[in-house]
């Protein structure tokens, strides 16, 4: 394959240069009026069509931005057509687009293929030229559903680093175009004494009036926005294990869940799942944002309870649960767990909440997966609330570095467990979220190289399938090849933030307040 220079220039620039190369490049090929034109003659060519992403045969929502592409085949040039025609007004469209190896779309014209094949299909053509013969692979299709997804979702940009917090920012990006935001950047605020860590940024139902995310290390706190009003809140107090850790916003109320957890991480130098992050202990604590309160949920010794999550009517809290299978009153409490990690495996639990009196009731248990001798963590409801979303792997809790996790889903319903199949690949997919309409599902997964996780988005219909995932469409097809960062936490949003990063730099500058 001949590659433009262009890219071996973005490959010695700076990371945060790469952008302003993909847009300027971006603009001169949507503004050459010189459209490609497609060959008269040519042969038709039987092997599968290589492109990145790929989006060949996906389901995509009918207000997502472009899909660009690199075409992945030997050739000195390239030309793209894209086809479409209304069932209801026989309107029909075609566009073109090439003659370098990337495909970069014109955003007008995307809106208006997206608007005639809404509830249809774009046809998408590619013709390579090499050595001065033009070859035509076999079309394929670009689904366009009738529904349309949450215009903005969020996640933690992290370097490939275990300990280093120089440098993690929770960004906010726009769906329906390329547009990016960072919410907070340690680098705001880092020293040559102090550095600091971000990490769980979480929403009240899709929402950014009422959100939140913790500062570990230096300037630790949690910053939660009520209302839209920010403060930095200490939630360790001396009757739990630690500050809040895993949070889940009540979908109506002032309340949000959390874990509290003895954290430890551990190296495997030649198993494939390289990191394992595990619990030595924990438990479940609910904080009246209001009343600046933290009461207990669970703390049984016996169990390691974790990542709560609501139903959408607020009137359950479901959580993972596991038998300890090791000592806790060991000494040396981290050591002891080490030696058994692989016997850790958790269970989809849940207990009713009674929001007169705030209390909960006994623990349920929804999915025995150990009894399967499997593993549940970060289950998520359904808007519906008839389906539960979790990565399952055969042992543990942070399944993100496990090449066996894949997400599964529990029909509440019929009370059965099926794969979704579309979305899973032969690496690591975890941290499963629907969008507010319930017909999107993303998760962040580690299908392109099995190192770096990456949002993707799969059409969940409304048999309960999810269709192929697509990767979340960037302006340039290269963006994630040339990327050092993996997308960590993605998640939905109705809204953007509206808080500015420094707004939020003042807020964690301040002393914590401390919760009773």
């Amino acid at each position: 394959m001949i590659i433009p220079i262009g890219i071996f220039i973005i490959s010695a620039m700076m990371q945060k240069h790469i952008n302003i190369f993909i847009l300027c490049a971006s603009l001169l090929l949507v503004g050459c009026k010189d459209r490609p034109k497609v060959p008269e003659q040519a042969l038709l060519v039987s092997k599968p069509l290589s492109i990145q992403p790929d989006y060949q045969g996906v389901t995509i929502p009918a207000n997502l931005c472009p899909t660009n592409f690199l075409v992945r085949e030997n050739g000195d040039r390239m030309v793209a057509r894209f086809s479409t025609r209304s069932n209801q007004t026989d309107k029909e469209l075609s566009f073109t687009y090439g003659k370098s190896m990337q495909v970069i779309i014109d955003p007008n014209e995307w809106e208006e293929l997206k608007q005639v094949a809404r509830g249809g299909s774009i046809e998408v053509e590619i013709f390579v030229e090499q050595q001065g013969e033009w070859y035509a692979f076999n079309p394929f299709e670009i689904h366009v559903a009738e529904e349309e997804i949450d215009p903005y979702i969020s996640y933690r940009l992290i370097p490939p680093s275990y300990v280093s917090y120089e440098e993690l920012i929770i960004e906010q990006r726009d769906l329906r175009s390329f547009e990016t935001k960072e919410i907070f950047n340690t680098r705001q605020m880092i020293t040559q004494k102090k550095g600091h860590c971000i990490n769980c940024h979480s929403y009240q139902n899709y929402g950014t009036e009422n959100m939140l995310f913790h500062v570990r290390n230096d300037w630790s706190g949690t910053v939660i926005v009520s209302e839209g009003k920010a403060s930095k809140v200490n939630l360790k107090t001396p009757q739990t294990l630690s500050a809040g850790v895993y949070p889940a916003w009540h979908p109506t109320e002032q309340l949000i869940a959390f874990s509290t957890n003895k954290t430890a991480q551990v190296f495997h130098p030649t198993h494939a799942s390289k990191v394992e992050v595990f619990d030595a202990a924990s438990d479940l604590i609910l904080y009246d944002v209001k009343a600046n309160k933290v009461t207990t949920i669970s703390d049984e010794t016996d169990q390691l309870e974790c990542f709560p999550t609501w139903s959408p009517d607020g009137e359950w809290l479901y959580f993972t649960s596991a038998r300890t299978p090791f000592d806790s009153n060991a000494k040396d409490l981290f050591a002891e767990a080490q030696q058994h990690l692989s016997d850790i495996r958790y269970d989809l639990c849940r207990k009713h909440f009674d929001r007169q009196s705030g209390t909960f009731g006994p623990t349920e248990i929804v999915y025995e997966a150990s009894a399967d001798s499997m593993s549940v963590t970060l289950p998520r409801i359904s808007p519906d609330g008839r389906y539960v979303a979790f990565s399952l792997a055969p042992y543990g809790c942070f399944h993100v570095w496990h090449p066996s996790a894949d997400i599964m889903l529990y029909d509440l319903d019929k009370k059965k467990l099926t794969p979704a199949m579309g979305i899973n690949s032969q690496y690591s997919e975890s941290y499963p979220s629907f969008s507010s309409n319930g017909r999107w599902l993303m998760t962040a997964s580690r299908r392109d190289d099995g190192n770096y996780t990456r949002p993707y988005i799969a059409y969940f219909d409304k048999n309960g399938h999810c269709h192929k995932p697509f990767e979340v469409p960037q302006q340039s097809p290269l963006y994630y090849t040339l990327s050092f960062n993996s997308f960590n936490r993605p998640e939905f949003m109705k809204e953007p933030v509206k808080i500015s990063a420094k707004q939020f730099e003042d807020v964690i500058e301040r002393e914590a307040q401390q919760a009773q």
